[in-house]
């Protein structure tokens, strides 16, 4: 099957022929702006390009404070939280520390009871003292004051 050709029509006139026929271009022309970019002053710059694009329209502006302004709480937020969370965290160790510390000094004490309590006996004997043999009662119901005591 042979293939159709198509063919394009067109009112616009070859490229340099637009004066030759009379035809009034409708497309914008582009023009080269001259100036020049000062690295001292691109800051300052930009900020004026800004306040100029954002002076015709005012909802930009409100976008754009609103944005600094969610960025700046973020990031004080984030900080505030940052270092609520390092002191949380040397409290934490510190308490830490002083448990640990606490626990070694009860078992030394501890410790130190149990010696105690197991030389307990030597050193009774040592004093003259002998374990009891069984147990010891009184019997207070038959018990009457002597005449000479006072109550």
């Amino acid at each position: 099957m042979p293939a159709t050709a198509r063919t394009i029509r067109s009112n616009a006139a070859p490229a340099g022929r637009d004066k030759e026929r009379g035809i009034r271009s409708t497309r914008p022309q582009l023009t080269v702006i001259k100036g020049h970019k000062s690295d001292s002053h691109s800051m300052a710059g930009g900020f004026e390009r800004l306040l100029s694009w954002t002076r015709a329209r005012t909802m930009p502006l409100v976008h754009i404070v609103i944005a600094v302004t969610f960025l700046l709480a973020s990031l004080l937020g984030s900080l505030a939280l940052r270092t609520q969370m390092v002191q949380n965290s040397f409290e934490a160790s510190t308490v830490q520390s002083n448990i640990s510390r606490l626990t070694q000094d009860v078992q030394d004490d501890q410790a130190q009871l149990d010696d105690l309590q197991a030389s307990l006996p030597q050193k009774a004997q040592k004093m003259g003292m002998t374990p009891q043999q069984g147990s010891i009662s009184v019997d207070l119901s038959g018990y009457k004051a002597s005449e000479g005591s006072t109550r």
